[in-house]
C-alpha cells in the first residue's frame, strides 16, 4: 500500500507565466527525471513548432515559460513536454460514460508515469480550463469555461508514427474549441501519432466519439455514449489490439450502467469505488484506477477524486473561472495492488 497526491495548481496569467510557474511547481519533483528517460534527447523542433502554430500557438510560450523556470534550453523542453515526437506509449486504460447531462470516466494506468498534477488554468490568450496535467502540457481529461470536457482513451499502436500525442490534442481542443463540433472539426486535422479515442461532450447536450488513428478518423454519436479501448466503428476494427477482451467487458458494463439513468454524483461513486467494475489495480500491468473525473453541464460542477481517498474535491468551474480560487491545495489517495 503505498500514498500517492496530486498538487492542485491554480493560474490567471500570460500563457508564458504560466509555463514558468508551472515549472516551478514541478522543478524538484521525480517526474522530471522520469520525462527525461523516457523522451527523445531531440525532436524537429522547427515541425513541432509549425503544429503548435496551427492550433494553438499560445502554447509555444507556455513551452518558452517552461524552459526558463526550468532552466533548460528551449529544444529540451519540447523533447520533454510538446507531446510531439513521443516514443510509443504502452496500454494504459480508461473508460468514460457521457449523457446529456454529465460526463463520467476513470484514467488508468501506472503512478510510475503520473504528473500528480491537477490544474486550473485561465491564461491570456486561451479559454479557461481545468484538468489532470499529462506530460506536464498536456491533459489526461477535462473541461473548459465553455463545457466542453474531453478524455483520451488508448486503443493501440497500429501505424503508429510521429506526430502529435493525445493529451497535448484535448490540451489544444479545449484550450481553443467551444462546442463538440469545433472539437471534432480539429481533432480531423491533427496529425495523430497513434490510435486513441477521445471522448467528448459539451453543454449543449452533444456527444460524439472520435476514433482516431495516423491515417484515418471516424466519428461516433449516438444517443448515450460509452468510450473504453477499443475502436467500435467497423472501418477501424481492425487496428485493434489483438486481445480487447477487457474493454469489451467494461463497455458491456457501462451501457447497462447507462440504462440505470444515475444521476452524476452515483455515476461517480459507482466509478471510484473499490469494489466497482470500473475500478482496477493492476499497478504493475500499467493497469491500476489513478484519479476520477466527472463533470455536469447544467451546474458546471467538476467532483473529481484520487484513487481510493477519502475526500471527494468538488468545484464550481463557473465561480473558478469568474474569479474565485478553491482552497484545497492537495489530494490524497492509495495505490494498492
Amino acid at each position: 500500500m503505498t500514498d500517492i497526491y496530486v498538487n492542485v495548481l491554480q493560474l490567471r496569467d500570460t500563457a508564458f507565466e504560466v509555463g514558468f510557474k508551472t515549472g516551478k511547481e514541478i522543478e524538484n519533483q521525480s517526474i522530471l527525471k522520469t520525462f527525461e528517460a523516457i523522451t527523445k534527447p531531440e525532436i524537429d523542433h522547427d515541425e513541432m513548432k509549425s503544429i503548435y502554430s496551427s492550433f494553438a500557438p499560445h502554447l509555444l510560450e507556455e513551452l518558452d515559460g517552461l524552459a526558463h523556470s526550468l532552466d533548460i534550453p528551449s529544444h529540451k523542453a519540447a523533447a520533454m513536454f510538446s507531446g510531439y515526437d513521443v516514443p510509443r506509449t504502452e496500454a494504459m486504460g480508461c473508460s468514460a460514460l457521457l449523457t446529456e447531462d454529465y460526463y463520467v470516466r476513470n484514467y488508468d494506468f501506472s503512478p510510475a508515469l503520473y504528473d500528480g498534477l491537477f490544474s486550473l488554468v485561465q491564461p491570456e490568450k486561451a479559454f479557461a480550463s481545468v484538468g489532470y496535467n499529462l506530460q506536464i502540457i498536456g491533459r489526461h481529461d477535462g473541461v473548459n469555461e465553455h463545457g466542453l470536457v474531453m478524455g483520451l482513451h488508448f486503443v493501440s499502436n497500429e501505424g503508429y508514427r510521429k506526430g502529435l500525442s493525445p493529451w497535448t490534442s484535448i490540451r489544444m481542443v479545449l484550450d481553443t474549441c467551444a462546442t463538440v463540433d469545433d472539437a471534432v472539426s480539429m481533432l480531423k486535422e491533427i496529425p495523430h501519432s497513434a490510435c486513441y479515442n477521445f471522448s467528448l461532450g459539451d453543454s449543449q447536450g452533444n456527444m460524439a466519439v472520435v476514433e482516431a488513428s495516423p491515417d484515418q478518423v471516424v466519428v461516433r454519436r449516438d444517443g448515450t455514449l460509452t468510450c473504453v479501448n477499443h475502436f467500435q466503428e467497423e472501418q477501424l476494427k481492425d487496428k485493434n489490439r489483438e486481445s480487447i477482451h477487457g474493454s469489451l467487458k467494461r463497455n458491456d458494463y457501462l451501457h447497462k450502467l447507462k440504462d440505470e439513468h444515475l444521476t452524476q454524483t452515483e455515476a461517480f461513486n459507482n466509478f471510484k469505488s473499490k469494489e466497482s467494475p470500473m475500478f482496477f489495480t493492476d499497478y504493475n500491468d500499467l493497469f491500476g484506477t489513478l484519479h476520477t473525473f466527472s463533470y455536469s453541464y447544467r451546474d458546471a460542477k467538476i467532483l473529481t477524486t484520487i484513487a481510493q481517498s477519502g475526500q471527494d474535491l468538488e468545484v464550481d468551474f463557473k465561480e473558478w473561472v469568474g474569479g474565485k480560487d478553491i482552497a484545497v491545495q492537495r489530494m490524497n489517495g492509495i495505490i494498492e495492488g
